[in-house]
């Protein structure tokens, strides 16, 4: 039995992994799984079948730290339960709350065993020995080593039960020093895989039938890692490299930063076939006065210089972003330009928040907060604004043939679903056998949430 299992009385324990927030924690989710799979865990279907349970959280979103808490009071009542049926169950916090919050996660909620940052997870057998010796244990430092360097790397059977999408992480952290975000202090400075440890993840997802691959950073178009001679590259050389493994059809990036977008990737959506026509580019405010205090170092004019310039390669791209209102000392003036940004950019989707406080951001300090009902009612005007846009360019396929990439069984039988290169989903009727495939389809409605169309 596994050194790790011992405080369960099943001779295979189970995880289960809830990720809040961003692809990055989905990855990470991934990655945990398969550091925990050499120990000998297999996975759980919920929380009441788990001998261990991880919450892998964000601190990006709203109330974040207290969503936590209050699961954290659902798994610890789940754990009690447990208890009483003679089983025993760990609870581990993980990800930028736990890094975050560490200290105070231990001290609000005595069921948490664990609490590990999202540069550690690496480290989860040994934390988790630890913690199964009566330990309660926090480990929310940097550590010197590089923790893609320590970890296994997935079975073929675990790539092939994730599907035909996969996520990998080519950067990480943040210096950009936003003065709402908190990346900086819970992922650490901008760090960049070599260009040759993400091929070779590449191959071992392709080798297991993965056709499309999303490279995920902070700031992803920020990542310059060395190639076999020790040169700094950029995202448009790894795309380049990319696009020569057998079996991928697809590559995709995301998040970038304004600031990092060079003339070399804007080219590369003219030049690489399979990098896919679509950019997730946020901007957050379009307003230069709220810019500059967000210490976005960017200005309204150069985000849309480079809209300009990414439709000029390549005309048909789609754009989504993302938004804060209500950020403090924003007036009507400052919102009103967001609006009109919006509108010249021309967006395919985005995602918008009211601002809240980040504890130990500059942001969260200054005095000029902005009212809740006048967030709340900014917050309205704009998504009201994009689901106009959205559903536009939704209707605007209606009648066109676009490829798809088929990933798994519909809701219906005999259905398929797959997503166009604009990342919209797509519902038809065909075989299984098309899953993993690009095939071309013709688009002929639209719904709230999808597309409906028939193989050409």
């Amino acid at each position: 039995m596994s050194a790790l299992a011992h405080f369960s009385k099943t001779l295979a324990p189970k995880v289960f992994i809830k990720s809040f927030g961003c692809q990055m924690n989905v990855y990470d989710a991934e990655r945990m799984k398969d550091v925990l799979a050499g120990e000998g865990y297999g996975g759980a279907e919920t929380i009441e079948d788990a001998d261990l349970v991880i919450l892998n959280t964000c601190h990006i979103r709203e109330r974040a730290t207290e969503k936590v808490f209050s699961e954290l009071g659902k798994v610890r009542e789940i754990k009690e339960a447990r208890e009483l049926r003679g089983l025993q169950t760990k609870i581990a916090v993980a990800g930028c709350v736990a890094q975050a919050e560490g200290g105070e996660i231990l001290r609000r909620q005595s069921s948490v065993d664990l609490v590990i940052g999202p540069q550690s997870y690496h480290r989860l057998p040994d934390l988790l020995a630890r913690a199964g010796n009566g330990a309660r244990v926090i480990e929310t430092e940097f550590p010197p080593e590089d923790k893609f360097d320590h970890l296994a790397a997935p079975s073929q059977q675990a790539i092939r039960k994730r599907g035909v999408t996969a996520f990998v992480t080519i950067q990480e952290g943040c210096d950009k020093f936003c003065s709402f975000c908190v990346v900086p202090f819970t992922r650490g400075a901008e760090t960049s895989r070599p260009l040759a440890a993400v091929i070779a993840d590449v191959e071992r997802l392709t080798a297991a039938g993965v056709a499309e691959v999303t490279l995920l950073g902070q700031n992803v178009n920020a990542w310059h890692g060395l190639d076999e001679g020790g040169t700094a590259r950029g995202l448009r050389t790894l795309c380049e490299r990319l696009s020569d493994v057998p079996g991928l059809k697809r590559i995709r990036y995301t998040t970038s930063h304004p600031n990092d977008f060079d003339a070399e990737l804007i080219a590369a959506h003219a030049d690489i076939e399979k990098l896919m026509p679509f950019v997730h580019l946020p901007v957050q405010s379009g307003s230069d006065r709220i810019l500059k205090a967000m210490n976005r170092k960017h200005r309204r004019a150069k985000y849309l210089d480079i809209v300009q310039k990414l439709r000029k390669a390549r005309p048909d791209i789609a754009l989504s972003s993302d938004f804060i209102v209500g950020f403090p000392g924003e007036t009507d003036a400052d919102f009103e330009e967001t609006l009109d940004l919006i509108r010249e950019a021309g967006l395919a989707s985005a995602f918008s928040f009211k601002y809240s406080p980040r504890p130990g951001t500059k942001a969260a300090e200054s005095g000029e907060q902005v009212a809740e009902e006048v967030k709340a009612e900014r917050l309205a005007r704009l998504q009201t604004l994009e689901i106009e846009q959205r559903t536009a360019f939704n209707t605007a396929t209606v009648g066109r043939e676009l490829d798809v990439l088929f990933e798994k069984q519909g809701r219906h039988s005999g259905q398929i679903g797959g997503k166009t290169p604009y990342l919209q989903a797509v519902h038809v009727d065909g075989p299984e056998s098309l899953i993993g495939q690009v095939a071309r389809v013709k688009i002929i409605s639209t719904k709230p949430n999808s597309l409906a169309g028939e193989l050409v």
